[in-house]
């Protein structure tokens, strides 16, 4: 029985002591590693300059600053690219320390990683050409684009199979792909979280007749991925995000990156979220 359980045990405990050591590592090398997504507009992206930009990312750079004071030294940012298929891996294999993107926090993903309070509160709906679509079986007998990997994927998916409604479902890998699709006429529809529709809606190309949709298909909340087991570390990452919804500052940050003013919803997340130090 101890040969059995023994190698599953040292895996355990090394794997504790590599999450539990982030803060050490940064002390060490000065260096912070912040995963960043390409195309999850306006949350996390690469602007034209190729600097990596976006609501939650600023919120990122804000705990580094608290980083900088905790461990009383200079830390400089390495920004690594994850994708929506890998994110969760690249903080497993510890490639990177605080993952900055929209990535609802569900159940099944806690076996794998840890999450900080929630960063943002959204909830998936569609962009579609043609009659409005308010319900799943309006997605009947059409051609529907989702990002690959991702809780909307999943939920299109299974709720289509579920309530049986035959409908193609078309996977890309960069949200502009499938508002292009979109735009030209390709695909019928376009499922994904409702911020990012109405930010790339804002930015849609002259000529793309396609309309943004009032429906919510579901609700989920965002927090930002990290190392299981390191309690030092989250609780680094959670003070800020406490501080900075205390101060107002993260309904200033998605003011800005939005450019609209804050709905109801976000802004309840946020008094929920003022935590005392």
């Amino acid at each position: 029985m101890i040969r059995i359980f023994l190698p599953a045990l040292l895996v355990f405990l090394s794997a504790q002591t590599v999450a539990a050591g982030t803060l050490k590592r940064i002390q060490e090398s000065g260096i912070v590693r912040l995963g960043h997504r390409a195309d999850a507009y306006p949350h996390s992206f690469v602007d034209g300059s190729g600097n990596a930009s976006g609501y939650i990312v600023d919120l990122c750079r804000e705990v580094v600053q608290t980083l900088r004071k905790q461990l009383n030294r200079d830390i400089k940012i390495d920004y690594v690219l994850v994708t929506a298929q890998n994110r969760f891996e690249m903080v497993r294999e510890n490639k990177v320390d605080l993952l900055c993107e929209p990535s609802s926090i569900t159940i099944s993903r806690r076996e794998i990683v840890d999450f900080s309070i929630p960063t943002f509160v959204d909830g998936a709906s569609v962009a579609y050409r043609g009659k409005e679509i308010e319900r799943f079986e309006d997605f009947g007998g059409k051609k529907v684009g989702v990002l690959a990997g991702t809780t909307t994927h999943e939920l299109l998916r299974s709720t289509l199979s579920q309530i049986g409604i035959r409908a193609e479902i078309v996977t890309v890998n960069d949200h502009r792909d499938g508002i292009k699709l979109l735009g030209n006429g390709k695909i019928d529809a376009y499922f994904a979280d409702r911020a990012i529709l109405a930010y790339l809606y804002s930015r849609r190309d002259r000529g793309q007749e396609f309309q943004l949709g009032r429906k919510y298909f579901s609700y989920e909340t965002y927090g930002l991925a990290l190392q299981i087991g390191d309690a030092p570390f989250r609780l680094a990452v959670d003070r800020t995000l406490a501080r900075l919804a205390r101060e107002g500052r993260i309904e200033a940050l998605a003011n800005k990156s939005f450019g609209m003013t804050a709905d109801e919803l976000l802004r309840t997340m946020i008094a929920i979220n003022s935590l005392p130090d």
